[in-house]
């Protein structure tokens, strides 16, 4: 791989987080995964409208403007108050990190923010008629076009909040799969939408990388469900990794996973299963080695671990927050047993 030998295996989550208190969850996910791991901005969807991941990425949007109607957020001539209510609940998670990583003595190397991608975002907004954003050719363009116009700002106000740190961006595709196989639904719902090509989505991918990287993102990942992730054009947009979860993955994504690995990308490997908050956590060691077994099958060196982030299956609004506590407490320790094996 062409990771530093100095890389270490971490932990981080996927984003989204319990409960309506910003401050709580910063300092919570700051205390958890100080170096080497990965600190975030939290998402917290209790708090209502705005605070949803659509809502969150869709008010950064540059000259294109977003209000909630009955069938979920549409795209509007102006901004009405459902924008400026997301907009508003952003600003004041950026100025409560800016005040917790502040008061710090030692602040985290890296820090991440969750952008929702997108092909997704097309998936999720409605034009004037009803219909999916995703229908329309040029508003799938006009919002790929406005979320990479939109990175720069965003990320100058979280870098001027955690002075020093290298930001690491998350971009979230978690309707890919419908995207590309054609299944999400019209207004009707007597049809579906036809499904996008995939050149179409690794241009729009690339189009919001190369935004990210020439803003100064050090790491980008595009974050997929595990059925049909399509790694390969996820790799081909430029991604730095690629972030899924492991429980369902078949032998041919393994496989590009390895090949990913080989070429010095990174694999954020969802191992932790998430699916059930009543759920006991499972043991560090069954999770280390749910990873360390198909990475031997695959031949690829130990030592490769050392690169790997580990996250959970899912986002972690639905525990309590000392349960999600729990969750990144359990993925640091998974962390350390992937560097004892790197280790040799």
């Amino acid at each position: 791989m062409s990771l530093a030998s100095d890389v270490r295996a971490s932990a981080t989550a996927l984003g989204p987080w319990p409960g309506n208190d910003p401050a709580e969850a910063i300092r919570i996910i700051r205390g958890e995964l100080g170096d080497p791991h990965l600190p975030f901005l939290p998402e917290l969807p209790a708090r209502g409208v705005g605070s949803d991941a659509v809502g969150r990425t869709g008010s950064l949007l540059v000259d294109l403007d977003i209000d909630v109607q009955p069938h979920g957020w549409r795209l509007v001539d102006r901004p009405g108050k459902d924008e400026r209510r997301a907009s508003s609940a952003l600003a004041t998670d950026i100025n409560i990190l800016a005040d917790v990583a502040g008061a710090e003595d030692v602040s985290a190397t890296d820090f991440k923010l969750q952008l929702m991608g997108p092909l997704s975002l097309a998936a999720s907004l409605h034009l004037h008629n009803g219909e999916r954003a995703l229908l329309d050719y040029g508003a799938r363009r006009d919002i790929a076009e406005s979320l990479a116009a939109s990175v720069t700002e965003h990320l100058r106000k979280v870098s001027a909040a955690v002075p020093g740190a290298r930001l690491v961006v998350q971009v979230d595709e978690p309707d890919i799969a419908s995207v590309m196989a054609g299944t999400i639904p019209t207004a009707s719902g007597y049809r579906t939408l036809r499904s996008i090509d995939g050149e179409e989505v690794t241009g729009a991918w690339r189009l919001v990388i190369d935004a990210l990287k020439a803003a100064g993102v050090v790491e980008t990942v595009i974050s997929v469900p595990e059925i049909e992730a399509p790694i390969d054009r996820i790799l081909a947009a430029g991604a730095d990794g690629v972030a899924v979860p492991l429980k369902a993955l078949t032998t041919r994504q393994w496989e590009q996973l390895a090949g990913a690995v080989e070429s010095g990308k990174r694999v954020w490997a969802g191992a932790l299963w998430t699916g059930d908050p009543r759920a006991q956590l499972p043991r560090t060691a069954e999770v280390v080695e749910s990873i360390w077994k198909p990475w031997r099958q695959l031949g690829l060196e130990a030592s490769g671990l050392a690169g790997l982030r580990v996250t959970p299956s899912t986002g972690l609004e639905d525990f309590t927050p000392s349960a999600a506590k729990d969750v990144l407490t359990k993925l640091t320790k998974v962390a350390d047993g992937l560097d004892q094996l790197a280790q040799g």
